[in-house]
């Protein structure tokens, strides 16, 4: 239900739905699988790099591959996301599910691995091929084998993760009550993974 807002929370310029909504109560095993359902559900995320005199820039991307907290990308090395990170390696990847709102923002560092890395025949489907096209050279064919079809795997060093703990009505509930009576919607619980966190989590890959 809706929460009052305290003079404490004004006072110490705190965020009160980031406040209210943060735990720290849930033991990181269960923060953890939740994290990966968040995840795992959706397919398709932004990936965003950093361009020298342009600054952040995002593109959708579909997940090639989840190892643990660690994510791999196919993509044509002929992109200007490899520019961006020859330039910085910090990425950021973000989730939204538009059904539930759930929503993850995963940053941390990317590199690259050249065609020869047997993962890319490991995460290639066919349908990939249609983003890349056939040269009828016998080289650039859309296959793993095709050298334009590179590796980025991203390592984070922090996530950060909102999951709702309503349905659909509920949360137009909440909303709508706090928006009545003066009082802060709590639709869910936001969780924090750290450095610390994600090794455990590679350790333990799920």
């Amino acid at each position: 239900m809706p929460e009052p807002l305290q003079k404490s929370e004004i006072d110490s310029k705190t965020d009160p739905t980031v406040a209210k909504q943060f735990d720290t109560d849930t033991p990181k095993s269960e923060q953890i699988d939740d994290f990966y359902k968040t995840v795992d559900k959706l397919k398709v995320g932004l990936l965003t790099t950093i361009r020298p005199d342009v600054g952040l820039i995002s593109r959708s991307m579909a997940i090639g591959r989840r190892d643990g907290p660690d994510f791999l990308f196919i993509a044509n090395k002929h992109s200007k996301k490899f520019s961006d990170l020859e330039h910085d390696k910090s990425v950021e990847i973000t989730f939204q599910n538009s059904s539930t709102q759930d929503w993850a923002s995963i940053s941390g560092t990317a590199t690259t691995v050249s065609n020869e890395d047997p993962r890319i025949k490991e995460i290639y489907n066919p349908g990939l091929s249609a983003w890349f096209g056939d040269l009828g050279d016998g080289v650039h064919t859309g296959k793993p084998e095709d050298p334009r079809m590179t590796l980025i795997e991203v390592k984070p060093n922090h996530i950060s993760y909102w999951k709702s703990t309503v349905t659909s009505l509920g949360f137009l509930k909440e909303v709508g009550v706090g928006a009545m009576t003066g009082q802060v919607a709590n639709t869910g619980v936001q969780r924090e993974l750290t450095k610390d966190d994600i090794s455990q989590m590679r350790h333990t890959q799920g």
